[in-house]
């Protein structure tokens, strides 16, 4: 075994960790024993929607985690927009069930931060605890300081994270793509970076005074980058994630389609180039791919009229390896870092499998191929390198390539 890994790992830090878990015999994929292939420990992404309970017309979480399987994921966690919310354990369970009984990988969902999402009164959080990853309300800012207050109190007495989708409601006025040259050029209604970073700004005074583990979602800005550098500065418990469409694309790059639109809306060039050396010097902490699939009726209606989110769960690693390691902005290393080693430590998630990759391997995206029922990608079409020919997850092949 330990001649075959090392002929098919690369990088010390993920190799130790792909040695030091796993009990697979290692002698039946001996296919892979040869220098172009790389062995990863499994990717964990801690942002998806997989939409069941609720919504399985869009995505189930068999779908969803056979997608990411495919994408070399083995753990995901999923947000709580579902409905029944889980705001209660009785809710938390129904999804429960479906996981243990449809996923091929590791799944850990999120509880809800308020009742039904509405922003009013708290969840039934403590007895949510010991079976969430993390209290969240993604696809809403909290409005009131008050109630996000009283949130973070009670999640530093349970020892979880905040995670925060932040916007601050009143700025939006019926936005849907950035409040820039794009949006101005073509009449469309924007959405100003001050809707993000100002309810940033409040949360990390409220995590300072607390003294909460908090976590921002999808960061789009430049000024979120600059506020969450200076609050790791300031000794403040706090993390975040992009996604790769905000470190490849920017609102130059928007279509008439809504394959483009997502929320947060692909930003202004300074700020994706702000993410990027937010990426290079540790202020973000993590990629995550906020894989959120829609109907096709649903995605097929323009910037204005389709709904917000695209699919990325599948393709996260390609993009990024592509556009990134092979540009020489980031290393290889610096990759499995964000997609892999960061999010496991900060959300204590174990390492429980592996992907074999082969990285010099061209390809092109087609969103036909996708497992997941979502199809609606900015990038179909686009010439990628990396192949993933086979993801393990408990020692189980979960996914392997045709």
């Amino acid at each position: 075994m330990e001649k075959l890994m090392l002929n098919v790992v690369t990088g010390k830090n993920y190799r130790d960790n792909c040695l030091n878990f796993s009990s697979f015999d290692f002698s039946s994929i001996s296919q892979f024993n040869n220098s172009s292939y790389f062995i990863f420990p499994g990717f964990a992404d801690v942002h998806v929607h997989f939409r069941e309970p609720g919504f399985f017309m869009k995505e189930t979480i068999k779908t969803g985690s056979m997608a990411a399987s495919r994408g070399g994921y083995t753990t995901v966690c999923t947000m709580p927009n579902l409905n029944p919310v889980p705001d209660n354990y009785e809710n938390l369970k129904v999804q429960l069930d479906i996981i243990n009984k449809d996923s091929v990988i590791d799944i850990l969902p999120y509880g809800s931060i308020t009742k039904e999402e509405k922003g009013l009164e708290l969840s039934k959080l403590e007895e949510m605890k010991d079976y969430v990853c993390a209290f969240s309300d993604d696809g809403r800012g909290i409005q009131e300081e008050e109630l996000m207050r009283k949130a973070m109190k009670e999640a530093k007495k349970l020892e979880k994270i905040v995670v925060a989708h932040c916007e601050v409601n009143s700025l939006l006025n019926g936005g849907y793509i950035h409040d820039g040259k794009y949006a101005n050029e073509h009449n469309h209604r924007g959405i100003c970076s001050r809707s993000e970073y100002e309810q940033i700004a409040r949360d990390i005074k409220l995590a300072k005074e607390t003294g909460c583990s908090y976590h921002v979602c999808h960061i789009s800005t430049k000024e979120s980058v600059d506020l969450i550098r200076q609050a790791k500065k300031d000794g403040v418990d706090i993390t975040c994630e992009t996604a790769p469409h905000y470190l490849i694309l920017d609102d130059s790059n928007l279509k008439e389609d809504g394959k483009f639109k997502m929320n947060p809306p692909l930003r202004d060039i300074t700020d994706r180039l702000a993410l990027i050396e937010g990426i290079k010097d540790g202020t973000i902490d993590m990629i995550a791919t906020d894989h959120a699939p829609h109907t096709l009726d649903e995605k097929s209606k323009g910037l204005e009229k389709s709904l917000f989110g695209i699919v990325g769960i599948e393709t996260s690693f390609q993009l990024l390896y592509t556009n990134l390691v092979l540009k020489n902005i980031i290393s290889l290393d610096k990759l499995i870092d964000l997609m892999c080693n960061n999010p496991r430590n900060r959300f204590n998630l174990p390492y429980n499998g592996f992907c074999i990759w082969k990285l010099d391997e061209k390809t092109k995206i087609d969103s036909n191929e996708f497992l997941s029922k979502g199809r609606s990608t900015p990038f179909d079409g686009n010439d990628v390198y990396g192949v993933n020919y086979m993801t393990v997850c408990h020692d189980k092949i979960v996914y392997e390539k045709k």
